[in-house]
């Protein structure tokens, strides 16, 4: 303790975190701990402003008053009553997202991973309840260089090898096909086929967008073989494109849409899968379910999130500043840039292998107050908040351009 308290605030609470912690994160060393809007603090005192906006969970800005009182009053008069009881916040949350979705029914789970793997059961129990698929049989379709989460079931079906290395045995039933080739889809699919699981723009991978028709295709490849399109929206949904999902940019209607992450504006883990009568209905008593799905906290910070998502026009202004942000990020002269891309406030800096990687450009905007993180390697992420403002973007991006074009 003596040596810590030698160290600043940050360098001890990092070698805290590295003396008892897993390590199974590369986080840069920056300890925040308090947040607002776009701007974080950290315990030095220091001012960042964030873009990452951990993974699109805060589209709604850091500590929403609205969202922070929701859970505040809610937290007083009930937290959990598990599902072995009604509560008062879940029929409305229902009500508003179905409105919000235009689907019949809403499945509430927690984490995104729990989203998807609920995605999964309905997809296979449709295949045999309706489809007609023989028991044990049902496959779904998936992509290269997908991300859905970290179970043992959705890490058997990534091409990372990193998410699989000394994880298996992993659940069969799946079928890999290069992401953006809807011809590769359309030859994977068999009589045995449940679904076409998708993420309309891939995250993890490094803000990778397909071809344009690409959903499209897909979407008629699953009316046409009779089988379930599933969109994972969880990081491209509630706004962070530009449109409140991702799916509405190709004018798609999917049969189950998973969603999470900014469903709570960050302030609780809350996740859902939506879908009609044709797949949900197929759920009884027991065949599914959580603990903590669904609860009276969760509910009600998923109203409110909702809510000021819609009534403060963020996704409005994830597609206006989105626009602007690409531009001005693809005008940038550095050798580093192999590639700019992105949708709303959701952009993917590429940079040529000759740059010797994302991690140092990441670490020299920490020091200029943006933070920014690296994905696979050669890619700079930048997802700000969709509360930003156009003078804090252009704060943002000039710091960028002068950590692309500097020595």
């Amino acid at each position: 303790m003596e040596r810590a308290a030698e160290l600043s605030k940050t360098a001890a609470l990092v070698a805290l975190e590295d003396s008892f912690g897993a390590h199974n994160y590369h986080p840069l060393d920056v300890v925040i701990e308090r947040a607002e809007g776009v701007w974080v603090w950290d315990v030095d005192g220091s001012k960042y402003l964030d873009c990452l906006a951990a993974y699109s969970a805060v589209n709604q800005g850091h500590c929403h008053p609205a969202i922070v009182q929701a859970l505040v009053d809610q937290s007083r008069r009930v937290a959990l009553t598990s599902r072995a009881f009604r509560n008062d916040q879940l029929g409305p949350f229902y009500q508003e997202l179905t409105q919000l979705t235009g689907y019949e029914r809403v499945l509430p789970m927690n984490t995104g991973a729990e989203a998807v793997e609920t995605a999964i059961k309905a997809a296979r129990k449709w295949a045999y309840k309706v489809k007609g698929v023989p028991d044990g049989e049902a496959e779904i379709i998936v992509f290269s260089d997908n991300f859905h989460g970290r179970t043992t079931t959705i890490v058997g079906f990534s091409t990372d090898d990193q998410y699989k290395d000394g994880f298996g045995p992993f659940t069969p039933g799946f079928r890999i096909v290069p992401y953006g080739d809807a011809a590769a889809a359309e030859q994977a699919v068999t009589p045995t086929t449940a679904a076409i699981l998708v993420e309309p723009i891939q995250g993890e991978a490094g803000i990778v967008i397909p071809p344009d028709g690409f959903l499209r295709r897909l979407r008629q490849i699953c009316d046409a073989e009779n089988c379930l399109l599933l969109v994972d929206e969880i990081q491209s949904g509630l706004g962070r494109t530009g449109k409140m999902w991702a799916y509405e940019h190709e004018e798609i209607r999917p049969d189950l849409v998973i969603m999470g992450k900014a469903l709570s504006g960050g302030l609780y883990p809350v996740s859902a899968i939506v879908a009609d009568d044709q797949v949900m209905g197929l759920f009884q008593p027991g065949d599914h379910g959580s603990t903590y799905g669904g609860n009276p906290v969760a509910a009600a910070v998923a109203r409110t999130a909702l809510r000021v998502l819609v009534e403060e026009r963020m996704v409005e202004n994830s597609a206006r500043l989105g626009a602007y942000a690409i531009e001005r990020l693809q005008a940038i002269d550095s050798p580093y840039v192999a590639e700019v891309r992105g949708r709303g406030l959701w952009v993917g800096i590429e940079l040529d292998r000759s740059a010797g990687g994302a991690r140092r450009f990441c670490e020299a905007l920490r020091e200029m107050g943006v933070l920014c993180k690296e994905t696979h390697d050669h890619v700079i992420r930048v997802a700000p908040p969709l509360v930003i403002t156009r003078d804090e973007l252009d704060w943002a991006i000039e710091r960028i351009e002068r950590a692309l074009t500097g020595p």
